[in-house]
């Protein structure tokens, strides 16, 4: 999962980002409202955690300019502010989640699944496909009834391609869900994880479509 961080306080936006990266989350950071919004207008981060008393531009305007630019990406407001009329501005102005400080980290990491599990269109924690079973928030992988151990990237790849089923996956596009701007990444990084996956998993599950990226095949429907 890639997680947009955008909080203008140093010591509280330094805690929040080691708290994603020691959950194995790949997370940028940024510490003013123009910066953010370019960011999330772009459209290569799963969940945004947003801070609203932010420079240059505030939260609600990024929120309410990035809305309507039409960039869906789920937003969690990260704030201070705890009077119910901030929250339902929040929400009206399109956030999807509303957090206060000061919080337990182990709930902004379990509110960011939820918002990345509900985009992605699941009810549950659980992914299957097939004889596959991923489970994000252990970073585990069961096939055939046996556990495969993945690193991380190894894993939020496969997560990518296996919720991207039937449609093609870029190599650009996994380059940016896997690592954060400043990662030094070999240009062949993808290739070798794809390569790790077959050797793990079975050479058959991800096809190269040439030129283009990667594509795992829709699960087969089975008959009544």
């Amino acid at each position: 999962m890639r997680v947009l961080l955008i909080e203008d306080d140093r010591l509280f936006g330094e805690g929040i980002h080691t708290a994603l990266l020691r959950a194995m989350l790949a997370a940028d950071w940024v510490r003013d409202g123009a910066t953010g919004l370019e960011a999330l207008r772009s459209g290569e981060f799963d969940v945004v955690v947003l801070d609203l008393g932010l420079p240059r531009i505030d939260g609600m305007a990024v929120l309410r300019e990035a809305r309507s630019a039409g960039a869906q990406t789920p937003v969690l407001v990260l704030t201070a502010r705890d009077q119910v009329e901030d929250r339902i501005a929040a929400l009206d102005a399109g956030a999807d989640d509303y957090l206060v400080k000061p919080f337990d980290t182990r709930e902004l990491l379990a509110r960011l699944r939820a918002l990345h599990r509900r985009a992605a269109g699941r009810s549950q924690q659980r992914i299957e496909h097939g004889q596959l079973v991923l489970d994000p928030d252990k970073l585990e992988v069961i096939q055939r009834g046996a556990l495969v151990d993945l690193p991380r990237r190894e894993f939020a790849l496969l997560q990518l391609l296996i919720e991207s089923a039937g449609r093609v996956v870029t190599r650009e596009h996994a380059m940016r869900n896997l690592y954060r701007w400043d990662e030094a990444v070999d240009s062949n990084a993808i290739e070798v994880h794809v390569h790790h996956l077959r050797r793990k998993l079975g050479p058959n599950l991800i096809r190269t479509i040439r030129g283009v990226g990667y594509l795992v095949q829709a699960p087969k429907e089975s008959s009544a």
